[in-house]
């Protein structure tokens, strides 16, 4: 009878799991819905803004500006590179976070083994407690961590991770910054990519919209690409150092929402998954306690006949 009591009491703490993942599946079920409507509807501004940002890359001509440019690294120094990654705070969400982390090392290696540039040092800003916890593990170093930003993002919200990405770069500090993010392409896919936030290259930015016209239809407000003619008045001076900054903003601000709508599906997804495996396993421990019943009864009727016989 102590078999049936140990696997009764299984059966009562993997119903009480299932419940907890239930809830947890519907909670990020409902995040997702509001995160990728608000990935989705800010997809056709970032793609006008790149647009934008390759006529306006057009028009500096022999003009410079730091964020088109490749800075020269400090007399005497190595290179120096600069690694965004974005994570989440919280784990639960298959491999969402692995697969950032693993992009994040393997772009470590490619820029430090380099053979143009062998000796390149890589600095981090983590984005999400699980990428700092990682990097710091692996002994990178972080210069700064943003834990606190909320999942329904706004531009005020990723200002202060913008501007000191675009500080770093205009004092010089780094030569390249490149975000890790996770993008977003439906409910049972998200894809981990590095891109190179800046310097601004002209052929990056319009290599960049061809492969999004290629993408699927999740990225259908990006499918097409036309090719539209931007008429610039005023000091061309002040108009690329307002509009390239902003736009700049604009594309971490969409790397954010990309990578929380692909957080939310991968819990939600993660939560399914281990909601199916609880039921499976009630079932299968709902078996093993009847057949551990049935045994038990058949015993004691044995018994009980036994008794019987050897009294008669």
């Amino acid at each position: 009878m102590a078999g049936t009591k140990e696997i009764k009491r299984r059966i009562k703490s993997v119903k009480n799991t299932k419940k907890i993942t239930k809830a947890m599946e519907l909670v990020a079920a409902s995040k997702m819905k509001r995160a990728v409507n608000a990935t989705l509807s800010s997809r056709l501004y970032a793609r006008y803004s790149w647009d934008l940002l390759t006529s306006l890359s057009e028009k500096l001509g022999d003009m410079h500006h730091p964020y088109f440019e490749h800075p020269e690294p400090q007399k005497g120094k190595a290179p120096r590179e600069l690694l965004v990654l974005v994570t989440s705070n919280r784990g639960l969400c298959g491999s969402y976070n692995s697969q950032a982390i693993k992009k994040a090392i393997l772009a470590i290696k490619e820029s430090t083994l380099t053979e143009t540039t062998p000796n390149t040092k890589i600095d981090i800003i983590t984005v999400g407690k699980k990428g700092d916890n990682a990097m710091r593990r692996l002994g990178q170093d972080i210069i700064a961590t943003f834990i606190e930003i909320p999942d329904n993002a706004s531009l005020l919200d990723i200002r202060p991770l913008s501007e000191l990405i675009t500080r770093k770069f205009k004092d010089g500090e780094y030569q390249k910054i490149k975000v890790i993010y996770t993008d977003f392409v439906s409910a049972l896919t998200q894809k981990s990519n590095t891109r190179q936030l800046l310097p601004i290259s002209r052929t990056d930015v319009k290599k960049l919209i061809e492969e999004l016209g290629k993408d699927n239809s999740a990225k259908a407000p990006l499918a097409e690409k036309e090719d539209t003619e931007y008429i610039f008045e005023g000091d061309i001076h002040t108009l690329i150092e307002s509009l390239a900054e902003k736009l700049v903003r604009m594309q971490v601000y969409q790397m954010i929402l990309e990578s929380n709508a692909s957080e939310q599906s991968a819990r939600m997804l993660a939560m399914k998954n281990a909601s199916e495996a609880a039921g499976e396993m009630i079932d299968d421990l709902t078996l093993v306690f009847n057949k551990a019943r049935q045994a038990s009864i058949t015993q004691e009727i044995s018994e009980i006949s036994a008794g019987m016989a050897s009294v008669s």
